[in-house]
């Protein structure tokens, strides 16, 4: 089995390390991570205790197969800069990032041979379920993708995409739970404003419903559309809240996608400035 490092433990790499160890993707003594708060690894460490922490980055390096670079993106061109003298043949770098492309990374990393991926994860991967998103560089073998594939899946159902939907699909997978979570926090909210229910009460059946949902969809009892139009009875009360709903949301999702690529593209534009 290959041993995992990790170069980064903030919410993302902690989120891909107990998923993998949970998932079985990987075993916790082939684990291998290091962080700039060193007190974030170790607390991952007293979970899984025969995981290893380093102080530095280059010790994961030099025991892991394959290096996952968890951290900001502004934060990843140094890194790899960094560990690049010390990549050996066996190795392989996988980011985690939507701003950092892997044409970048395969440039920091021109004079090397060193296959490259990015893989995506969402929050819901915690549960071994939901999507991840991955995209390979020219130099990753097909036996290498079968293999990183496998891997992914132990925790996700992985969906390969390309170069140029990597920030909305990044934002569908990896933000959408959040965005979700406040639409149904907001829905709550209303609900105790407006009606005797508490919220408490409130968030209890949203919860439920929500787990439910979800199982319907799994078991591919319906599609969104085919839900929706399920639950609507002409005239009814569900039929006068979606009425609401389309009014109200109007091109809110529009302006969504908008700012969020702002971001990207300034994410990317200070990527750029490091590069050069």
């Amino acid at each position: 089995m290959k041993k995992l490092g990790f170069i980064g433990t903030g919410n993302m790499g902690r989120l891909i390390i107990e998923s993998m160890i949970n998932g079985r993707g990987v075993r916790p003594e082939n684990v291998h991570m290091t962080n700039r708060t060193i007190s974030k690894a170790k607390e991952i460490q007293r979970r899984y205790n025969q995981s290893h922490v380093h102080e530095k980055a280059i010790p994961v390096v030099n025991y892991a197969d394959w290096i996952f670079i968890c951290s900001k993106p502004l934060e990843m061109v140094n890194i790899i800069k960094e560990i690049k003298p010390h990549l050996k043949d066996r190795h392989v770098i996988i980011t985690i990032t939507s701003p950092l492309e892997v044409e970048d990374t395969e440039q920091l990393l021109a004079e090397t041979n060193t296959p490259i991926v990015r893989f995506i994860p969402s929050i819901v991967n915690l549960a071994l379920e939901g999507p991840s998103l991955v995209t390979y560089s020219d130099r990753c073998s097909v036996d290498l993708r079968n293999e990183l594939w496998t891997l992914f899946s132990s925790i996700s159902s992985p969906i390969e995409i390309e170069r140029d939907i990597t920030r909305v699909a990044s934002d569908i997978a990896s933000c959408g739970p959040a965005f979700i979570s406040y639409l149904i926090e907001q829905m709550i909210k209303g609900a105790a404003e407006e009606t005797n229910i508490d919220e408490d009460t409130a968030t209890s059946i949203a919860e439920s419903m929500l787990i439910g949902y979800g199982e319907l969809l799994r078991q591919k009892h319906f599609n969104l559309a085919t839900l929706r139009d399920r639950v609507t009875v002409p005239g009814g009360v569900t039929g006068i809240g979606l009425n609401v709903l389309k009014k109200e949301v109007g091109f809110m999702f529009h302006e969504l996608f908008q700012e969020t690529e702002k971001k990207y593209l300034e994410d990317r534009r200070g990527i750029s400035d490091q590069m050069e």
